[in-house]
């Protein structure tokens, strides 16, 4: 046997444990490397961003959508208006004087007084028995609804130039109230028509005229003078 056998052998031998190493530690990770899953798949590791790492979008913000106060338009400080009530024959007047309102409707046979609020453009004066009067404030006239009784009617009123408006005479006779309220209304083809009522304690007696030039001038309500004012002179009681 030739002396090269054993070291061919031998030979043989290493290359084959060296190759099987090289094998074995190809196949068998790192046991303290992590495996890399995830974010970091792209080859990152912890807060490290490689070259090729997913860069995350910002997402921008809503804005915030500014708001608007709607603006309501106030109320007169002062104004009279005076008009015709449809349907009923009446007339209505509505005074407004620094926030608060007084109202008259009057058909020659009922009579109602209204107050309330005037802070906008739209008002709701109430009276009694449910009476109650629903208007809008604006180019120049009141505009609305006046309920009294269970019936409803709606009117126009215009701005009220003097001597139109509304007026109130009282006095006090042996006891007894004397009462009386107007509408003067001028015509726009001359003239004035008016209406109102007159009350002797709860008694309703005939209404005078009043002189439409001249409307606070003295009349006689039940056998008594009375002194009619406009409304500056007796809008505070009623408020």
């Amino acid at each position: 046997m030739s002396r090269l056998g054993p070291v061919i052998t031998l030979t043989a031998g290493a290359v084959l444990a060296v190759g099987l190493g090289v094998a074995s530690i190809t196949a068998t990770p790192a046991a303290d490397t992590p495996a890399v899953t995830g974010d970091n798949a792209a080859g990152t590791t912890g807060n490290t961003t490689g070259t090729n790492a997913p860069v995350a979008e910002s997402t921008p913000e809503p804005s915030a959508t500014p708001t608007f106060e709607e603006s309501v338009p106030a109320a007169p400080r002062r104004a009279d208006y005076a008009g015709r009530v449809k349907g009923n024959g009446g007339l209505i007047a509505i005074s407004v004087r620094d926030g608060k309102a007084i109202g008259y409707f009057c058909d020659g046979r009922t009579e109602v007084w209204f107050k309330g609020d005037a802070t906008g453009d739209e008002l709701v004066l109430k009276g009694s028995g449910g009476a109650k009067v629903e208007a809008e404030l604006g180019d120049g006239r009141a505009t609305g609804r006046v309920s009294v009784g269970g019936k409803s009617w709606t009117f126009v009123a215009p701005v009220a130039k003097k001597p139109s408006g509304l007026y109130r005479a009282s006095a006090i006779v042996r006891g007894a109230r004397i009462r009386a309220g107007w509408i003067v209304l001028r015509d726009p083809q001359g003239g004035f028509t008016q209406v109102g009522t007159a009350f002797a304690g709860d008694e309703q007696v005939p209404v005078p005229r009043l002189d439409g030039d001249e409307p606070t001038g003295p009349v006689t309500v039940g056998g008594t003078t009375v002194y009619p004012e406009d409304v500056d002179g007796f809008i505070e009681e009623m408020r």
